[in-house]
């Protein structure tokens, strides 16, 4: 396929990812894709294959992430296309925002995506997972009036 075909074919995806297309989605990529994410100790890391592991993925991100994701650069040589993007959103379990910064390295096969590697700002996204550890207690308000001395 063309370049400019691939280019297509990872902005359909993209598309049919913010607008919940799964039908869409499944028609983009192929039955052994491979969606890698580097990292440990966070949902999302590791690699998920085929359908069922991209679903899964999936949904583990539904569950854990409120974002929208903004692709604004795709850089393409033969079947490989690079996208450079934005997100921005919150982590549910502990409703802190992240921005991040992202580089997609995308393989299209035959006008299906077959390979990704997914960068992300892994410091943003530890950063809104931490929770809050703050170890003084909260005053506690008696109700009482304060007595004079």
């Amino acid at each position: 396929m063309s370049t400019e075909r691939n280019v297509q074919t990872v902005k359909d995806f993209f598309a049919a990812i913010g607008g919940g297309d799964r039908e869409a989605l499944w028609a983009l990529v192929a039955e052994d894709i491979e969606w890698n994410i580097p990292g440990k100790d966070w949902p999302l890391a590791g690699t998920h294959r085929g359908h069922a592991g991209l679903a899964d993925l999936l949904e583990t991100a539904s569950r854990s992430l409120e974002t929208s994701t903004e692709p604004r650069e795709f850089i393409a040589q033969g079947d490989r296309v690079l996208v450079v993007g934005f997100a921005r959103g919150k982590v549910k379990a502990t409703n802190k925002p992240f921005e991040d910064d992202w580089i997609f390295a995308i393989t299209v096969r035959d006008g299906k995506l077959t390979r990704i590697r997914e960068y992300v700002d892994t410091q943003a996204l530890a950063r809104a997972s931490e929770a809050d550890t703050d170890p003084t207690p909260a005053p506690v308000d008696s109700g009482a009036a304060p007595r004079a001395s």
